[in-house]
């Protein structure tokens, strides 16, 4: 069956009654094979599924929406875009859901860069449906998220939200807005930097892969 989102699955080495989810979210321009080159190294209990963002830009490159600059380089998001990108990946987890074996109560979001936007989107529209969220160069766009989002129950959502020291595309001070604004509605968030630029470092890797392991 063709779902919303073209990807690829590494189903579990381990099969349980339910499987937890891991659904990987590339950033701006890239596709889903990027992050899926982790999948070897994470827990063999979960189906690893890694979505191609919907909006086409050269062959293998792919957005979860525009990005348009104006004469003076300053960049702007298409945020009607975006959150067409928010509601067909809520309706891929339930088609994924549907379609496998997964613990809908047992979903987790790992995103990096503009998929880390889209994960944020997704977990603070849709609690319900995903429970953690792995967030990494990245930060909340709250003009993406439902309006009506302050009204949903958070109670059962952690973040690991990470970032580098020395990001040139999107500066560390927008991913250090993230943990105070989660704090405030009450979300178990851990937050942590690392020296390098716009990318994941080993050490990144390492510590939110433990975070899943801990949570």
């Amino acid at each position: 069956m063709k779902l919303s989102l073209e990807y690829r699955v590494r189903e579990p080495k381990t099969k349980l009654g339910k499987n937890p989810l891991l659904l990987l979210l590339h950033g701006y321009g890239s596709n889903e094979e990027d992050l899926f080159s982790f999948e070897a190294e994470l827990p063999d209990a979960y189906y690893i599924v890694s979505a191609r963002a919907p909006y086409t830009m050269q062959h293998g490159s792919y957005a979860w929406y525009a990005i348009n600059f104006d004469a003076d380089q300053n960049r702007f998001s298409d945020n009607e875009q975006a959150k067409i990108s928010r509601d067909l990946i809520a309706v891929f987890i339930d088609e994924l859901v549907s379609n496998h074996s997964i613990d809908p109560e047992n979903v987790t979001l790992i995103g990096f860069s503009q998929g880390t936007i889209l994960s944020y989107a997704v977990a603070l529209s849709h609690p319900e449906k995903a429970q953690r969220v792995v967030a990494m160069s990245g930060y909340v766009n709250e003009e993406i998220l439902e309006e009506n989002y302050l009204k949903k129950s958070f109670t059962n959502l952690k973040i690991f939200a990470s970032h580098g020291t020395v990001d040139q595309v999107i500066p560390v001070e927008w991913g250090r807005k993230a943990k105070p604004f989660l704090d405030k509605l009450g979300i178990n968030t851990t937050y942590k930097e690392y020296p390098i630029g716009h990318g994941v470092s080993p050490q990144n890797f390492y510590d939110f892969k433990n975070w899943l392991l801990q949570n």
